[in-house]
This record gives C-alpha cells, structure tokens and sequence, in this order.
C-alpha cells in the first residue's frame, strides 16, 4: 500500500532547497511565491475544510488552482498581470513536485497546463520636467524628514533606481568621488554601477552628513533609524505629489509611484537620444526589449520622426447633414 505524498514537507523542501539553496532566490521571489501559497492554503482550507498542514498533493489538483485564481480575480479585485504572477509561483512549485512526486505526473501536468492570462497593457506613465521640479520642491528641507524625502526623489528620479534598490541602499553603496556612482545588486542578483549627475552628489552628500540615527542605518531611513518600507516611501511620495499638485495641477491628475519616477528616468534618457540598449543597462533590465515600452509612450519622440517624414496629402471633404428622419432612426 503506498502513501499519499504529503503536500506540507514537499512545499517546505521547495522552500528551503528549490528557492533558497539551490536556485538562490532573492528575497523579494521569496516573499511573494509565500504570499502565494499562504493565500492558496486559505483558500484551500476554507473549500477542502482540511488544516493546510494535514493536505496531500493530489488535494491541489487543476480545479482548485483554477479556482482560486478565478477568487483572486472575483474577490480580492486582482489584476491580470497579479493573477499571472501568482501562477507564477504556483507552476514554479509544480515543476518542483514533478521531480519529487512523479507518480501524479498527470495531475501535475493538468495544473502547469492552466494557462497566463493575456491582459492589455497600458501606455507607461511619466513625469514631464515641470511636474519632476514641482516634485522635488514640495519638501519641506528645513526638516530632517523633507530633505531625506527631496535627496530620495532626487535620486530616484536621475537614477531610476527600483523602490526595493532605494530602500536597500546602504552608506558604503554611495560613492562621491571621483566618477561618483551607486552601486546596487538588482533583479536576478545582477549588480550594476549607476553614474551620479553633479546636482544629485551635491544633495547626497549634504543629507549624508546628518547624524546617524542608529549605527549601519541605510541611506534613506526611517524615524527611527530602520529601513523604510514599501508602505513608507509610497505614502511620502503621495505626500509630496498632493502639494505639488497645489502649485502644478497636471500632478493632482496622475497616479504617481515610486515605478513612475523610474520610468521617467527612462524618458529622460531616450528623449536625449540615448540608445535603447544604454537605457536597458542603465536601468539593470534583463533584455533590451523591455526598453521597447518607453519607445510606445514617447509621443515627442514620434512627433519628430513625424516631422522629418513626408506623409502624404490629404483633402478633407464637407460635411452635410442627414436627412432629419434619417438621422433620428441613424441615432436609435
């Protein structure tokens, strides 16, 4: 009589051995593949009525798994590209358990057979140069919190730097000599050297010389001297959006985020004729073709190919109007 695999031990030996030790996973994919189970064993919990700790493997068959990206979407409001990620995580744990549990290779080849979710994809959204000088001078830099918050914006924006690379930054990342740069440790563990402009070292290194709140304190800490968190830098930036919003009403209009200062670094650089290829490493993307989206929302970039092209000639024609009758059963 054979056993049923459990399913705990090999979610945890997927943890431990798979993510952690020999794919050496950041903590970032650690975090949301955790996030993915532990709102997949709720869900579970509540539909099997089993403890996630007594479920075997055969418990999270297709069904369940489609049935739960179908709640995400239907309950929680969930986007496609989030259902997406968390399918992500659930086919990376399958293509684990295939290896450890090949007698249900059919339910496990059902479950990587659900697929992604096409979804559309928007337009990026960016700041003009107006609106990122709106931005920078709506802190309030005769107190410690307003010239923290203007030397991180500042950084951001000239950087591009991730909100996960921003928070992680450490003093002895900085470097403010000679060919001044920060250096970070992105996606996929790749580390890169980004240039600093003379305006940025000069308020990087006017805000590194504020007393230290706590020894090893990152660059742009928190009260108490820890590092800011997500929720942290998300609420100073709409701080500071809804005041410059005051005095630049286009902000008051847009949806601004620690990704959208990222993004307008990008069109900074592409605006100035830089290559996509420059971009793409300026920016630690893995392929040069996720530069393509600053390409599709640069309209100023389009407007001048237009005006160096010869479209052809257009006559317009005039307008006349329906017949009344007509246009009234035309409207129905």
């Amino acid at each position: 009589m054979t056993t049923r695999p459990s399913f705990a031990p090999l979610l945890e030996r997927f943890f431990t051995q798979r993510l952690m030790h020999q794919r050496q996973a950041s903590v970032h994919t650690i975090a949301s593949y955790r996030d993915t189970f532990r709102m997949l064993l709720q869900f579970a919990h509540k539909r099997l009525k089993k403890a996630p700790s007594a479920l075997a493997l055969e418990d999270i068959d297709a069904p369940l798994v489609a049935a739960f990206l179908d709640n995400l979407e239907a309950i929680r409001g969930v986007t496609a590209r989030t259902r997406n990620l968390r399918l992500t995580a659930v086919h990376s744990f399958f293509r684990y358990a295939s290896y450890e549990a090949p007698t249900h290779a059919a339910q496990i080849a059902r479950v990587l057979a659900i697929p992604a979710k096409k979804f559309d994809r928007a337009l990026v959204a960016f700041l003009s140069r107006a609106e990122v000088d709106a931005l920078l001078a709506a802190p309030n830099q005769r107190t410690w919190s307003g010239r923290r918050d203007h030397a991180l914006m500042l950084l951001a924006v000239q950087t591009g730097l991730r909100l996960s690379e921003l928070t992680g930054l450490r003093r002895n990342d900085v470097h403010l000599g000679m060919g001044a740069h920060v250096r970070v440790v992105g996606k996929g563990r790749k580390e890169r050297c980004t240039p600093l402009s003379k305006a940025t070292r000069t308020v990087l290194t006017a805000w590194l010389r504020e007393p230290s709140l706590a020894p090893d304190q990152p660059v742009f800490p928190n009260a108490r001297g820890g590092s800011l968190s997500s929720h942290g830098v998300h609420y100073l930036l709409a701080k500071h959006v809804a005041a410059a919003g005051v005095h630049c009403p286009s902000l008051a209009r847009k949806r601004v985020s620690p990704h959208v200062l990222r993004h307008t670094t990008a069109m900074d650089l592409l605006q100035e004729g830089v290559e996509q290829s420059v971009i793409a490493l300026w920016l630690g993307h893995e392929s040069i073709q996720t530069t393509q989206i600053y390409l599709d929302a640069n309209l100023e970039l389009k407007e001048k190919m237009l005006a160096k092209t010869a479209p052809p000639d257009g006559k317009p024609g005039r307008f006349r109007p329906d017949d009344k009758l007509l246009a009234f059963l035309k409207g129905l």
